[in-house]
């Protein structure tokens, strides 16, 4: 069974949501909330399998919350559950780590397929979204804004190697790692170590 947690202010589409699963045997709603901090006082007490957000709600939107709960509750995967085909929510959604991106047009069956898709470790994204030409979009960025040695490093993060099994890979010291690693996360305008992890993780496909 799938643990879903809902976080939507539209009280309609809330209760079309809840109908659906009402008999559902794969997907369970355990917890539903109107905004993100509603929601993370919800994971305090629920343990989810996913999350199904609004991007935009009030006191905390859907890119906040991502993600501070993908910092906290590593294992619970978000879906971005939007009314708007916006690319730099979109993009926002992407690097706070959601797995996956619905518009709300779509029938409540294809919100099923996303949850399970997420789910099962698989990314889900709306059929009217490219997301191609999105994440080649990044992937040149991150090109031009990075230096070799600091993508080779990135990769290395993406590894999980920590700074010092990183040096001694590349034959220099730690303390040029970590002033690397600080580079990166200036230039790519993320906030902290955890932050750069995500990002490599997202970037690791195109350093294969």
């Amino acid at each position: 069974m799938i643990n879903l947690l809902i976080a939507e202010d539209h009280e309609s589409l809330m209760d079309g949501l809840e109908l659906l699963f009402q008999f559902d045997e794969e997907i369970k709603i355990i917890g539903k909330a109107k905004d993100g901090k509603e929601l993370l006082e919800l994971l305090i007490h629920k343990k989810p399998d996913v999350l199904l957000t609004d991007v935009s709600m009030p006191r905390m939107n859907g890119v906040e919350l991502c993600d501070k709960v993908i910092k906290n509750y590593p294992d619970v995967k978000v879906i971005a559950f939007s009314m708007f085909e916006n690319e730099e929510a979109i993009k926002d959604m992407i690097k706070a780590g959601a797995q996956g991106y619905i518009l709300k047009r779509r029938s409540l069956e294809e919100v099923r397929k996303a949850i399970i898709s997420v789910h099962g470790g698989e990314r889900y994204f709306d059929p009217s979204i490219d997301l191609a030409s999105i994440e080649n979009f990044e992937k040149s960025k991150t090109k031009t804004i990075l230096s070799p040695s600091e993508r080779e490093i990135l990769k290395l993060i993406a590894q999980g190697k920590s700074s010092s099994e990183i040096a001694a890979e590349r034959f220099t010291a730690v303390s040029t790692i970590a002033k690397h690693r600080k580079n990166m996360i200036q230039k790519l305008g993320l906030q902290g170590k955890g932050e750069l992890m995500r990002y490599a993780l997202s970037q690791y496909k195109y350093y294969k």
